[in-house]
């Protein structure tokens, strides 16, 4: 047979133990904030049928999308774009089955034949939570307060969570004299406002075919939004010249009043207010969106940490009413999660020591006569629910305690001749080289001692 030069598609990657295991503490950290909040988890299938994926993203997005069919297939297949479109699918399948509010979290790779790049990739992981049945603003709220609260756990504090609402985005579209694709074109003007600055945006809304009048009406209030500012009463400050210049637009006057019930909530929540902003520039580039916008972004002036956005999301409260009869109001927001993970990695954000291995116990193994009583000790150990290896083939004491240091096993169990005959077992730690010397039968109580694991 020919041998093969292994290769990865474009966009994919390998993750090797130790690089698993980080990626596994932040996804567990951040799985018990959403679980602190109320949130369950879901899984839904990588694969979806075309139509259900199909007019929900926009027509840029969806040339993004992966389309798999097997030779014997009937059915159109796609691999998930993302989870919130499943959600909504999963929601109206099995609703019989669940209570109003549905709240609930997955964390699960989706694919997009993005052009890979630094920090970019086709297959990469979402991390997100959503309520579904809950008109009022506080849903918004709380799950901005999910998301602030597991940035906070995982060590971030330089961050600002950035709101807006799209019926102010189109109320400022109105106010203006827009109707039909110049409208639609605004969002994505506006949406590169970060990339091209003010005067790319006001350029590009001119070469539009909107005229010099209502580009500077536009860019005098979306424009403002350049320069970030924090805090609940500076947003109750926009928010109130924003009321006062577009108070003949109702549409607009809906969104901001929705905007200060989500700020009012997110102040009785205790979400600190330098983490909190209202950004009229903001858009969110989905084109599923109803109501409030919102977008957490690092606040750092290291050009390597220009990441983009750490979380998103917002209201959209037509998707599930596109797999049921009426629709239900829907509120989201995903974690960066490949990004924070980038993040952490460069700040060193992991506590130390984090786990390199999820081998806790080295049995060592002095000789195959001895071979029997080693694997009587792991087996003793795994019933106590320590994670045990048993050092496999032969080799001098020596260098199996440095085949446990490379590893990262952290306690070895010493067993030789001597031991056996006593009775004893000794355990060696590698990081501050301590030993202990304990009766067989209490070997689980000790390693755990020594691994500083409660006992029950």
């Amino acid at each position: 047979m020919e041998k093969i030069t292994p290769r990865l598609p474009s966009g994919m990657r390998d993750f090797l133990p130790e690089e698993l295991l980080r990626r596994q503490f932040v996804i567990e950290r951040v799985a018990r904030v959403f679980e602190a909040f109320g949130y369950e988890p879901l899984q839904t299938p990588v694969l979806e049928l075309e139509e259900t994926l199909l007019g929900k993203y926009g027509a840029d997005a969806e040339k993004l999308i992966f389309h798999a069919q097997h030779p014997n297939g009937k059915e159109k297949l796609a691999l998930r774009y993302d989870l919130t479109v499943p959600l909504a699918r999963a929601f109206a399948l099995h609703e019989s089955k669940l209570s109003l509010p549905f709240r609930r979290y997955q964390i699960a790779p989706v694919w997009r034949a993005e052009r890979p790049q630094r920090g970019r990739y086709r297959e990469f992981y979402q991390c997100d939570v959503d309520c579904i049945g809950v008109e009022g603003m506080e849903a918004d709220a709380e799950v901005i307060s999910v998301a602030v609260m597991a940035l906070q756990r995982l060590g971030f504090s330089d961050f600002a969570v950035k709101l807006n609402n799209r019926k102010l985005l189109t109320g400022i579209g109105l106010y203006v004299g827009l109707e039909g694709p110049p409208l639609a074109d605004l969002y994505r003007s506006i949406d590169k406002l970060d990339k091209i600055g003010v005067d790319g945006v006001r350029e590009e809304l001119l070469k539009s075919g909107i005229a010099a009048e209502p580009v500077d009406r536009i860019m005098a209030l979306v424009g403002s939004g350049a320069e970030l500012e924090c805090g609940y009463a500076a947003a109750r400050a926009r928010l109130a010249h924003f009321r006062q210049i577009l108070s003949d637009v109702p549409l607009a006057l809906e969104g901001l009043a929705e905007l200060e019930r989500v700020f009012n909530y997110l102040e009785a929540s205790q979400v600190p207010e330098a983490m909190i902003a209202f950004d009229p520039s903001m858009v969110r580039g989905l084109g599923y969106y109803t109501g409030p916008i919102f977008e957490a972004v690092l606040l750092s002036a290291d050009p390597e940490e220009r990441v983009g956005s750490l979380a998103g999301g917002g209201r959209y409260d037509d998707l599930i009413g596109l797999f049921r009869k009426t629709s239900l109001p829907t509120v989201g927001v995903s974690l960066g999660i490949e990004r924070l993970i980038v993040l952490m990695e460069k700040r060193g954000m992991y506590p130390e020591p984090l786990q390199r291995t999820v081998v806790q116990v080295l049995v060592s193994v002095f000789n195959e006569a001895l071979r029997p009583a080693a694997l009587r000790l792991a087996s003793q150990l795994r019933l106590a629910g320590l994670s045990v290896e048993v050092f496999a083939g032969s080799a001098k004491l020596g260098k199996q305690l440095a085949y446990a240091d490379k590893r990262g096993i952290p306690l070895v169990a010493l067993l030789g001749e001597d031991e056996l005959a006593a009775g004893v077992v000794k355990f060696k730690r590698l990081r501050d080289q301590h030993e202990t010397v304990c009766p067989s039968a209490e070997s689980a109580q000790q390693a755990q001692a020594l691994l500083c694991i409660p006992q029950n």
